[in-house]
């Protein structure tokens, strides 16, 4: 599928068309800010960055039945401090304080700080994430469901492991807890189960590598 590179392009994968005229006013923000934060960077699957948080509005919008605004334009930018820490200024001026706040507390000190993961960041994070709000939450968890679904992408078998790990060892328990507190957290751990389950038969049908 081909990446979107302009604005309009984000704007209708957001669904922000329908919004009301102020929500899409911020949207076009938000989608400017996520080209200029994304581009010329690539993941791990070698893949341009921004089909990644593309995916996962796309997951909010038509999985998790997520409608509004701010979660949609959340999900598009969870990232942007990671990939470009610098952007920070240009978010706070265009859609202000509350949400690099909100975005900062959706990514790893470590890597706010752009520095090696060290002992302690990951107890660290985990704690991070106990305490994020329910959209915040819901955001994190369907960038899990894309990252499980892209990971047979990834070439580093180990970090693959890892994040296996991970998930069965932290996310699925806090998404199972998480569950009764809203409909669309509800909906989160069910997709996020099923991508797992999916993952494991694929990689049993696969054997060893």
């Amino acid at each position: 599928m081909p990446i979107p590179t302009s604005t309009d392009a984000v704007l209708a994968t957001l669904g922000a068309a329908s919004w009301p005229p102020p929500d899409r006013r911020q949207a076009r923000r938000a989608s400017a800010l996520a080209l200029a934060a994304y581009d010329g960077h690539t993941r791990d699957q070698g893949t341009p960055y921004l089909a990644h948080p593309l995916a996962v509005v796309t997951i909010l919008r038509t999985e998790l039945h997520v409608t509004t605004p701010h979660t949609l334009v959340l999900g598009l930018l969870h990232d942007a401090l990671e990939v470009t820490p610098g952007i920070a200024d240009r978010i706070r001026t265009a859609l202000g304080d509350d949400l690099v706040e909100q975005l900062r507390g959706m990514i790893p000190d470590h890597r706010l700080k752009q520095r090696a993961k060290c002992p302690g960041d990951e107890a660290a994070w985990r704690a991070k994430t106990l305490r994020l709000d329910d959209e915040s939450l819901l955001v994190r968890l369907a960038d899990r469901i894309h990252n499980l679904r892209d990971l047979q992408n990834s070439p580093d078998v180990r970090r693959r492991e890892r994040f296996l790990a991970a998930l069965a060892d932290f996310y699925l328990p806090l998404a199972h807890d998480a569950r009764s507190r809203t409909a669309h957290l509800n909906a989160a751990h069910t997709v996020l189960v099923s991508a797992y389950e999916s993952c494991l038969a694929r990689a049993e049908e696969e054997g060893p590598t």
